[in-house]
């Protein structure tokens, strides 16, 4: 029989419809058909294309045949951010001191504001100048309440854990301190550099970075534990750490009511490690304030790939996430793994590290306002099995937006300015108002870029009651805008546009 070209045409598209057909196939039996039913309208399209690359890994015909074309919806279905070096936006590790850590009557750690000069130096009876690790390591176990460990300038090498010897009071601290910003730096080759149990105790002013042979044994930059109630970790900058300061209970004690302001927390590399990865992780401890911190490049690499800027579990209560910035992926917001900005939940906890042993909740009552959240290839707010949360007046650029998930996750969101979404699901209740879910791109001079002053203004909602100011510090009217920043053009912000060019 004579092989014509229309023979051969109908042969092709013959092969070409069997092969799809074949393909289709091997999907559906590759695939859970019927949850992709259910779920797929309320997925994001980055949970559905790691979904389909995890139900597709080890398949011998459809692993090298759609891998590839997953890799490339990936790529345009998320913004890389801009080829440029992202501003701090005034929060992270500050070049002035900040003034003396003061606490108020029930012993609760006041926030400060940085001042220009470094203040009044401590007295000779309490200050105790090291000059050497070992000589700091003598020191903390030495020091009285009232004291104050001054580094000397220069690079420590750390290689045994630094360990609390004694507990400050409300009055009479304990702190350990570079006099200036950037004169000590302290390179670890332990686990943890700092292990702070007993309570009152400051740590200020210092550089650190994890330098260990194998990076994943780099775990803690401050670990946190026990009787270590209103510890103060301000003005720092700790790098290349797995979880930077973790937070946690030990032998039924939990370290409440700590302070986190003004530290920069970051990695140069992403995360070898199956343990976890999140700058701040806090088990179980309540009332922790984290407020103007800068939190980036939190990579995960190793294990399930999952990782979070700040972690909040454990069934603790009263958590206030306040005027912090967070940027997942300052380059590539491809690579691999999953971020969210800031979790109260995460995906559970193991109910022997909970407060209450169950962790019927992983958090309650606490409160994610005032923060710039960035490029993070998840949700910018997670929320999971958590109660009678508020997420209020932040700013998400380039995130999933926010979800609350859990039957027993229940909350306010209000006031937030967002171009992902808001959702619900898993039998979570979200009392939502006053919300705007727009193209950043055109409504702020350069999302992307955090230049997040107003290009074209929406109209203005009541101020919330438990969210008294903004991003910048600055106080909120009664009639303020939606997002972390209350004015059109903030004062803390680098000024692009003049104000005639705000559009209604």
């Amino acid at each position: 029989m004579r092989l014509t070209v229309r023979r051969l045409f109908l042969w092709l598209l013959f092969a070409a419809v069997a092969a799809v057909i074949g393909i289709l196939f091997l999907l559906l039996r590759q695939f859970d058909a019927s949850k992709l039913g259910t779920d797929f309208n309320q997925r994001t399209t980055g949970e559905l294309i790691r979904y389909a690359r995890i139900r597709l890994m080890g398949h011998q015909i459809l692993e090298p045949l759609l891998l590839p074309a997953l890799a490339y919806a990936e790529t345009q279905a998320q913004r890389s951010p801009p080829q440029l070096k992202l501003p701090s936006l005034a929060k992270g590790q500050q070049p002035q001191p900040l003034p003396k850590q003061r606490y108020d009557a029930q012993g609760l750690p006041l926030a400060e504001e940085p001042q220009a000069g470094a203040g009044p130096a401590d007295s000779s009876w309490s200050e105790l100048r090291v000059s050497t690790a070992a000589e700091l390591a003598r020191a903390m176990q030495s020091a009285k309440p009232g004291q104050t460990i001054v580094l000397n300038p220069g690079r420590y090498r750390i290689t045994e854990t630094l360990s609390t010897g004694a507990t400050g009071q409300k009055d009479l601290p304990i702190s350990v301190k570079a006099r200036q910003v950037g004169q000590v730096r302290l390179e670890s080759m332990t686990a943890d550099v700092f292990k702070v149990s007993h309570g009152f105790w400051v740590f200020e002013n210092l550089q650190m970075r994890g330098s260990c042979p194998v990076q994943s044994d780099c775990k803690h930059a401050f670990l946190v534990q026990g009787g270590a109630r209103s510890t103060v970790i301000r003005n720092n900058l700790m790098e290349d750490f797995n979880a930077h300061l973790q937070v946690n209970g030990d032998e039924d004690e939990w370290p409440d009511e700590g302070l986190v302001q003004f530290n920069t927390f970051s990695n140069s590399r992403a995360r070898d490690t199956a343990a976890v990865v999140a700058p701040i992780n806090i088990i179980g401890a309540s009332k922790w304030r984290l407020l103007d911190n800068h939190i980036s490049h939190f990579v995960k690499r190793g294990g399930g790939q999952s990782s979070f800027g700040m972690l909040v579990r454990g069934a603790g209560h009263g958590t206030r996430i306040e005027r912090n910035l967070l940027i997942c992926t300052p380059q590539q917001i491809t690579q691999p793994g999953i971020r969210t900005g800031i979790s109260f939940g995460g995906s559970a906890s193991e109910p022997r590290f909970c407060r209450d042993q169950q962790c019927e909740f992983e958090q309650r009552a606490a409160v994610a306002a005032n923060n710039v959240v960035a490029h993070c290839n998840d949700f910018g707010i997670d929320v999971n099995r958590s109660a009678s949360m508020l997420i209020a007046h932040n700013t998400l650029v380039n995130t999933a937006g926010i979800d609350m998930r859990g039957a027993k996750s229940n909350g306010t969101v209000y006031g937030n300015l967002l171009d992902g979404r808001i959702r619900e699901r898993d039998g979570a209740q979200i009392k939502a108002s006053m919300n705007e879910v727009l193209d950043l791109g055109i409504t702020l001079e350069d999302a992307d870029a955090l230049r997040l002053n107003w290009r074209r203004s929406v109209e203005a909602v009541p101020s919330h009651p438990l969210v008294k100011d903004d991003f910048c510090g600055t106080q909120r009217n009664n009639a303020t805008q939606v997002g972390a920043l209350a004015e059109l053009k903030s004062a803390c912000l680098p000024r692009v546009l003049d104000a005639k060019s705000v559009q209604p």
